[in-house]
């Protein structure tokens, strides 16, 4: 065994290894449907959200919105009052369920490149999202830093 996979091996055994993203996920999520306007989206993006899942009447997810898109549209030259959320936003969005392992979430987001993830439950329904901050809050606790 290499000492990567040693490593990840004592990890995963670790009591952080043990955690799901259930115990670390935030539950309170800014998200929006497909008509809000970009613009607001934007000002949510200012009060901490670095990304909004869009979900539809059901609460199911159907995209997310990032800064990323955000960007993307104003370079296109499009101003963000006449976009709405399903004109820009990334359909079938990676996610997580609170089941989900600490070291399948490290993947996750480092294989995507991504900040944070929709968790859905077994029906596709938006019940929390989880960021890298709080994987790294996790390990940090669970280490007793």
């Amino acid at each position: 065994m290499n000492t990567t996979a040693e490593g990840r091996t004592a990890i995963r055994e670790s009591r952080f290894g043990h955690l799901t993203v259930g115990a670390i996920m935030e539950t309170h999520v800014q998200s929006a449907t497909k008509d809000i306007k970009a613009e607001m989206l934007a000002s949510y993006m200012m009060e901490g959200f670095g990304s909004v899942p869009i979900v539809d009447s059901d609460n199911k997810l159907v995209g997310i919105v990032s800064e990323f898109d955000l960007l993307a549209a104003l370079r296109k030259g499009k101003k963000l009052e006449d976009v709405t959320a399903g004109d820009i936003l990334t359909e079938s969005p990676v996610s997580v369920t609170k089941d989900t392992d600490m070291m399948t979430l490290v993947d996750v987001l480092q294989n995507n490149h991504l900040i944070r993830v929709p968790v859905l439950d077994n029906v596709g329904k938006l019940i929390g999202i989880v960021a890298r901050r709080d994987l790294l809050r996790g390990y940090l606790q669970s280490s007793g830093c």
